[in-house]
Order: C-alpha cells, then structure tokens, then sequence
C-alpha cells in the first residue's frame, strides 16, 4: 500500500455560472483554456476579473468550465485583505458564506455568498483510494517534508470520485507555512 500523494499549490480564483459569465463578459461569451490542470476537464482561463471587498480589490484567474453557482475561493490572507470574513469550506459548499463583488469587461455582479476558504483536501480515484486504505469523506494528516520548514497538515479531507486525479490541493498560505517552491509528495497518516 502506498501512502505518498501529490501535493499542488492551488492559488486564489474564480469559478463562474454560465449567467454570471454573460454578464461580466457579454452575452454568448466562453471561456478560453490557457492551461489544462490536473484535474480532468479543470483549465486556467485567458479571462480575469477582478473581486472586491470592502477594503480592497484582487485581479483573479477563473478556472473553468463554467460550474452551476458562482464561487470565489481565497486563502485566508486574501480574505483579510479583502476585508471579506470567508468560512473554511469544501469547494460547493457555499450556503451561508460570504459575498462580494466582481467586476468583468462588460459588466459586475455582486454575488451575496459564495467567497470561501477551501478546506484542504485530497482527490482520489475509487482505485487510488482502496491503494491508500482511505474512504471518501475520511479526514486524514498529511505529512510535508521540506528543507527548512516541514510539517504536518490535519483535516484533509478526502475526496473521492472516478473523474479524479490523484493530488492534495492546499492554498497558498498553507503552501507557504510549509516552504512549498513547487509540487512535492506528502505522506497520508490516518488518524
């Protein structure tokens, strides 16, 4: 049984609706795939927005495709900065969170939740999942060596679907905590 997982540094973005998308970027618009990411079918886009909070503003990437309800996920210091108090969530879950605004070439909208912090979390393969002795929804550590500044992550959650790539995705406060430079292999430890 193997127990290493890659670790992926998932910066501040936007997910849009196909409503939210026309408006902020004209009726009819698409998203343009700048880079496929490891997630099956999940690309960065050409196309940015910018997000606003009541002290201050962040240009933002969008990943795409488009998703059924607009999300905008952060790292903790963006929500600060932002002015924004966002709950730590699994992505979708976002009833009850924070608003904000966001401004496109062609339009804004002011989304009333939707801002969140995303829960740390792993993707696994039904298959890579059974290899690793780890069910979906189980929350596991993972242990992170670096040079100067290893650690050990709790409440990872698992996620497990067949449309999954194997990977830990963390944000970039946590990869910073941790002296992240670029992907690495972390350990699972079940609790």
């Amino acid at each position: 049984m193997t127990n290493t997982i890659l670790v992926e540094t998932s910066a501040r973005h936007v997910h849009l609706s196909e409503q939210d998308l026309a408006t902020l970027f004209g009726a009819g618009a698409t998203l343009t795939n700048k880079k496929d990411l490891s997630q099956p079918g999940q690309f960065a886009c050409v196309e940015r927005v910018e997000v606003v909070g009541p002290k201050s503003a962040l240009k933002m990437s969008i990943l795409g495709p488009t998703r059924k309800a607009t999300q905008v996920e952060v790292s903790a210091t963006d929500a600060r900065s932002l002015g924004i108090t966002a709950p730590v969530r699994e992505s979708g879950d976002i009833a009850g969170s924070a608003g904000c605004k966001i401004i496109g070439p062609c339009g804004e909208i002011e989304i009333s939740e939707g801002v969140i912090i995303a829960k740390r979390h792993i993707h696994l393969t039904p298959e890579t999942a059974a290899e690793r002795g780890v069910a979906d929804k189980e929350v596991v550590c993972v242990k992170i060596a670096t040079p100067d500044r290893s650690l050990i992550f709790d409440d990872v959650v698992v996620r497990v679907s067949p449309s999954f790539a194997p990977a830990m995705h963390i944000d970039t406060d946590e990869s910073n905590a941790a002296g992240i430079s670029s992907n690495v292999d972390g350990e699972i430890i079940k609790h």
